[in-house]
């Protein structure tokens, strides 16, 4: 963490987590690896993981099933699933106070949302992907007005543990967002069972074509972590004029290829988001 956000954490209340599982566990790991002392968060979650209980006992940390009583939050991150916020969320109002930053990972819950239970408050809505449990996760976020400048260093913070964070001007920009990145990770996990059993399709033996095409996507990715060409750039350079990769990209980058197929399933995406938001 940056100095001056730990100035603020130190001087302005305890971090408190709602939600310790899959997501809220993996930015609490980040957390408590990159400085963040157990003895500023509250875990609140009625049955963590046997791993998740070990890590915050052995971090100091503090774990409760209930709001806790008598304390104001320096930041209030929400972490659980969308379908359970409404009822979970109204008895932590008590732990807002002027200086608290509130920070939402629900999917389609807009800070309105938030505030028809918390009131008014500075808040951030934001929206990282699966990766964040392996540390290689991206997270789109909002801020409102509210929102200071240390308080947003310190949310940028919190959330980089698990990967880079892109702020982004609108909120209804999360929606897009949610198309993109936030389901993105489902769409490369298809494209590998596309690629495997096109190899089936082919003569490979299934758990052969599985491997390959896992592995290919997997180092790909990690080609295009590393290079600092874009993916048009290393695209082309793995196409030789004529060759088997360019017989293969002429029917995927066809008229009726993938990007009007992407293109449909990125604004269906942002419309169930926008659908979730209602």
């Amino acid at each position: 963490m940056t100095a001056a956000s730990s100035s603020l954490l130190a001087s302005s209340g305890a971090i408190i987590l709602i939600g310790a599982g899959n997501m809220g566990g993996a930015l609490l790991t980040g957390w408590l690896k990159n400085g963040v002392p157990g003895s500023c968060v509250i875990v609140v979650d009625p049955q963590p993981s046997e791993a998740m209980s070990k890590l915050i006992g052995d971090a100091g940390a503090r774990h409760v099933t209930s709001v806790p009583a008598d304390i104001k939050a320096g930041v209030l991150f929400i972490a659980v699933k969308p379908q359970v916020l409404d009822a979970v969320l109204p008895p932590f109002k008590q732990v807002v106070g002027a200086d608290t930053v509130v920070v939402s990972i629900a999917a389609g819950k807009t800070l309105a949302s938030l505030e028809a239970h918390l009131g008014k408050a500075a808040m951030v809505r934001a929206m990282p992907n699966t990766p964040a449990m392996v540390g290689r996760g991206v997270t789109g976020a909002f801020a409102n007005a509210e929102v200071g400048e240390r308080q947003r260093q310190l949310v940028n913070d919190l959330l980089k543990v698990s990967g880079p964070v892109e702020w982004v001007p609108e909120e209804a920009d999360i929606d897009s967002v949610t198309a993109v990145s936030g389901s993105g990770p489902a769409y490369v996990f298809y494209l590998v069972e596309c690629m495997a059993e096109a190899g089936r399709k082919l003569g490979l033996q299934a758990d052969l074509a599985m491997r390959l095409a896992r592995e290919t996507v997997a180092g790909a990715g990690e080609l295009l972590h590393q290079s600092p060409d874009d993916a048009s750039r290393l695209r082309q350079n793995v196409t030789s004029p004529g060759g088997t990769t360019a017989a293969a990209l002429a029917v995927l980058m066809a008229q009726d290829g993938m990007q009007p197929l992407f293109d449909e399933a990125l604004e269906a995406a942002r419309k169930r988001a926008q659908e979730l938001a209602g």
